[in-house]
């Protein structure tokens, strides 16, 4: 049986780790590790406290750089990352286990903190760290009582520093705790294979132009000047900026308005004309934050030109997929300029006058230039490739919706087919301008996980039906796929059965069982999602229904309710993740270097005249072992800098 050291470390940097990550923080030439706390085989935790001059200990140095002895750390990146670059080593993730990873994987909390309280651990995160954290480990402001030093040293505070040191030894017994809590569920071979990946992604990172970052910042700047400006002129107020004062102004033009949030300005501009509309517009224009991401990549960029760290493994824990970091690359603005690259080579010219002069609105273009700042290194372009529609596909395959499976194996026209479904039209009468064809798009990503009305509301559906029309909809789609829809039902009833009697139920190619005050649903590939402590309520609408403990939107530890459909959504995103997952493993495998990856879509770094985008996009589609019959298809694009096609 392998050893096992159980680490924790404190460290300093000038670099904000929350806003920088931890390779910009570890970057810094002011970057030290100051407290080595350590346990061997859960033997008695000792500490080294570097900051005073101690050595880390061989024997722990040598247990370090031995691959066969596993390392374990509550969020391990940040071990691994900070021990490399002060000790100037090289340990690879394959020998470390994060017990973060291992937590997410049960959903439970994200922080060390969170896990110990749900967990009910004898012993906790001591309360004090965090006062401690800024003492020592973040740069001080200079005064006259401090004598003008930038920071603070054990020296400075003997007492505090014993304290931190205990606060140390702590974070170690409380991770070590969690790890013997969640014995029985440790992290599969798949998984950790998958979070290794993660770390080399994330460890190679992706370069950004940062030329460009410090011209669309000055744009943007110069911009909202002209406007504050122009907001001035037209109103002769003395702050425009101010909503007091704006109020006031449109008080004086007769329009009484309780708020100026962006939804309300929206209306007034659309809904008045003259000087009012003009203001609203300009007050957009104010107050419009295209420029938040380029400030977050400027922040984070490293020595290298490369963002790294900008994915988390097992971010989204309800169902594994990976969230976004820094930069929330999973939500940038998507890109329609016609000439991109003419927009994007003037703004990294500086001809922010040309700009204004090409383009209505120098934000929006601003905001659409946002992902073309990530770039390919010299002699190298990306190739982007993606699945097609694969969250239908996947649900028409676990539910066994023939025709779905049938379109997709053949022209993949999957709203075409649903609209001629749901409205009885001949297929050929459906071409891509065809109303019938939106409809069919927006019912398909709308209703597809039970949603309603509501739903289809929210996705845009009132700009292709009317009002009255959208309940018809609904159940012209639930008609069109009667096997989906009995799916939802199927999945509810073996989910209730699972809580109510711990019986275990299989539906096509998931089973959901009771294990250890949880259920669990294992998917189509073997991986498991969990839902802490469920157990039977009576929903909003007075119907049986489960609820479960996990964080909820407001990103805090508390009861979630859920029903088939949603658990569906569940399993459907869940099973498209470890398809991506599989796909990217192969691509490692064939020696592409993936820089990132976006839902379902990855981006590889290729040197020139090497590997052409077809060949990507067979090795994507392939189908994992487990995945007999779902048809799956990718395309893709090459590009020297990032886009959406």
């Amino acid at each position: 049986m392998a050893q096992v050291l159980s680490i924790d470390i404190e460290t300093y940097s000038d670099v904000s780790l929350p806003d920088c990550g931890v390779h910009k923080y570890a970057a810094s030439d002011a970057f030290e590790i100051l407290l080595f706390a350590y346990s061997v085989d859960g033997g008695k935790i000792k500490t080294a406290d570097l900051a005073s001059g101690e050595s880390l200990p061989e024997e722990v140095m040598q247990l370090l750089l031995d691959d066969t002895v596993i390392k374990t750390a509550f969020n391990a990146a940040f071990e691994r990352i900070c021990i490399n670059k002060h000790f100037g080593l090289s340990l690879k993730p394959e020998s470390f286990r994060c017990t973060a990873v291992q937590a997410a994987m049960l959903t439970l909390p994200l922080s060390l903190e969170g896990v110990g309280e749900v967990l009910g651990l004898d012993r906790k995160k001591m309360s004090e760290g965090k006062e401690l954290i800024r003492y020592f480990c973040m740069p001080c402001r200079p005064t006259k009582a401090n004598g003008g030093r930038t920071r603070n040293r054990p020296q400075d505070a003997p007492e505090k520093w014993e304290l931190f040191k205990k606060y140390c030894i702590r974070d170690v017994d409380v991770e070590m705790q969690i790890r013997q809590k969640l014995v029985k569920f440790p992290i599969p071979d798949r998984e950790q294979e998958l979070y290794c990946l993660d770390q080399r992604i994330n460890d190679r990172g992706i370069m950004v132009d940062e030329g460009m970052i410090g011209h669309a910042v000055a744009c943007d700047l110069i911009y909202k000047e002209s406007a504050s400006k122009k907001a001035y002129e037209l109103s002769g107020l003395e702050n425009p900026n101010s909503v007091q004062q704006l109020k006031g102004w449109l008080s004086e033009k007769g329009i009484e308005t309780y708020s100026l949030a962006k939804a309300a300005v929206e209306e007034l501009a659309a809904n008045t004309d003259g000087e009012v509309s003009e203001m609203m517009k300009l007050r957009l224009a104010m107050s419009k934050t295209s420029v938040k991401k380029y400030e977050a990549m400027d922040r984070s960029v490293c020595p290298d030109k490369r963002l790294h760290g900008l994915l988390q493994f097992y971010g989204a824990n309800r169902t594994g997929r990976w969230a976004g970091r820094l930069v929330q690359i999973h939500n940038l603005p998507q890109n329609h300029l016609p000439d991109l690259e003419l927009a994007r080579s003037l703004l990294k010219e500086g001809r922010y006058d040309l700009l204004e002069i090409l383009y209505d609105s120098i934000p929006e273009v601003l905001s659409e230039l946002i992902r073309t700042t990530f770039i390919a290194k010299p002699g190298c372009r990306f190739i982007v490739s993606d699945f097609s529609a694969i969250e239908a596909r996947v649900m028409g395959w676990l539910a066994n919706e023939q025709w779905v499976l049938e379109e997709f194996w053949g022209a993949g026209k999957i709203y075409e087919q649903t609209a001629s479904k749901m409205f009885h039209i001949p297929l050929a009468e459906i071409t891509k301008g065809s109303p019938y064809r939106a409809r069919g798009k927006v019912a398909s990503l709308a209703c597809q996980y039970g949603g309603a009305e509501g739903a289809l509301t929210s996705m845009g559906a009132l700009n292709y039906v009317k009002e009255s029309e959208l309940k018809g909809l609904v159940q012209s789609w639930r008609s069109a796929n009667p096997h989906i829809v009995n799916y939802w039902y199927q999945i509810d009833s073996a989910a209730k059965a699972a809580v109510k009697e711990h019986r275990q139920t299989t539906v096509g190619l998931v089973t959901i069982y009771y294990r250890s005050g949880m259920m669990f649903i294992r998917l189509p590939s073997g991986r498991e999602l969990a839902y802490v402590k469920p157990r039977m309520t009576v929903n909003r609408f007075g119907s049986e229904s489960i609820c479960y403990e996990g964080i909820g939107l407001s990103k805090k530890w508390g009861k979630i309710e859920t029903y088939g459909a949603k658990l569906c959504e569940n399993i459907v995103q869940a099973t498209a993740r470890d398809i991506l997952a599989e796909s990217m493993l192969r691509l490692e495998k064939k020696g592409f270097d993936i820089v990132c990856h976006v839902h379902d879509e990855v981006v590889l770094e290729v040197p020139e005249g090497i590997s052409t985008v077809e060949e990507v996009n067979e090795v994507m589609a392939l189908q994992p072992e487990w995945a007999t019959g779902l048809p799956l298809k990718a395309a893709g694009f090459e590009s020297t800098f990032y886009k959406k096609d």
